[in-house]
């Protein structure tokens, strides 16, 4: 009983924690004065648009505002459920995203895990600085690039076709070709500058582990293996979870700027459709509705990868 009361004695109450934290806070007043704009930001343009939410359950008119505008509920959940572009949406949206998954995700991991086998510094960062450049550069930009590369009429690619012999090809106008011309593109832009997270990852892992392998023996391949890769597992799994979580968010502004009508079939996603239903078509209300459908659909699949993460490699974003 008095060990019971000691204990309890010794906890901090919760007048001395609020006086702790008001202590901490006239300490570095100045510091948490830093977040001020930030949560300004954050309050502005995240928390008040929530606001307009809303539209996703009304028959949304401009004329009549948001307060004003009748209610319907789920109807244009269902109407978008119902359509004959939901399943190929869904379907472009998913492959587009798998094909990320599989190819441009693990992009930066090998070229960091190369570019920490360079042994000559000079190289290692005239190497490093060139590929992260790409990703400064605008995707109007890039997609342009693309676009007079494949040129059917100028463009080098095939220019070097025709001079070997084949025919031009209009790349861009056969779906067939849009899903690996807009992977290609990602790949090129981005894997540089995503690199760096796993370069500073490489940078941490246990040097005496390296050594230890070197002892028993273990060749450079098996050093990566069972040192490198596991040194590493946290983080990349930290940007999977992340990854997964925007799986239906994919690079729409690019698809907007590459695709046309004859390559809907292939490069149509969620966010394009979004865009043509709401800016295009002006109809706020589906825009809306989709849009919301889509963050739900994104924040379920970033819990299950987080839970799954927890589950067997103890990472996980909380």
């Amino acid at each position: 009983m008095n060990v019971t009361t000691e204990v309890v004695r010794d906890r901090p109450s919760a007048k001395s924690k609020t006086s702790a934290g008001w202590s901490i806070l006239k300490r570095d007043w100045f510091l948490y004065l830093l977040l001020i704009p930030f949560l300004l930001w954050y309050a502005i343009f995240v928390f008040k648009p929530m606001y307009g939410i809303q539209i996703a359950f009304k028959d949304y008119s401009v004329f009549k505002g948001i307060e004003a505008s009748p209610w319907i509920g789920l109807a244009h959940f269902q109407q978008f459920l119902e359509s004959e572009y939901f399943w190929r949406v869904l379907k472009n949206t998913l492959v587009i995203s798998f094909y990320s998954l599989l190819f441009v995700f693990p992009a930066p991991i090998i070229f960091a895990l190369l570019l920490n086998e360079v042994k000559n510094a000079l190289f290692k960062k005239t190497v490093q600085t060139l590929t992260y450049m790409p990703h400064f550069i605008s995707v109007v930009i890039v997609a342009g690039i693309v676009t007079n590369f494949l040129s059917p009429s100028s463009g080098i690619v095939n220019l070097l076709i025709e001079k070997l012999g084949g025919e031009k090809i209009y790349f861009l106008a056969i779906p067939d070709y849009f899903r690996t011309i807009l992977n290609s593109m990602t790949i090129w832009q981005g894997t540089g500058f995503a690199a760096i997270i796993y370069i500073a990852a490489l940078a941490g892992v246990n040097s005496e582990l390296y050594e230890a392998a070197v002892i028993d023996g273990a060749s450079k391949w098996k050093r990566t293996l069972h040192v490198t890769i596991p040194g590493i597992l946290p983080t990349i799994m930290i940007m999977l979870i992340l990854q997964i979580g925007g799986l239906l968010e994919v690079g729409y502004e690019a698809i907007i700027l590459l695709y046309q009508p004859v390559t809907y079939e292939t490069a149509d996603v969620i966010s394009t459709y979004v865009y043509r239903e709401g800016l295009v078509n002006g109809r706020y209300d589906m825009a809306t509705a989709v849009g919301l459908f889509n963050s739900v659909v994104g924040l379920l699949l970033i819990v299950f990868a987080n839970r799954i993460s927890k589950k067997y490699t103890e990472s996980g974003l909380w």
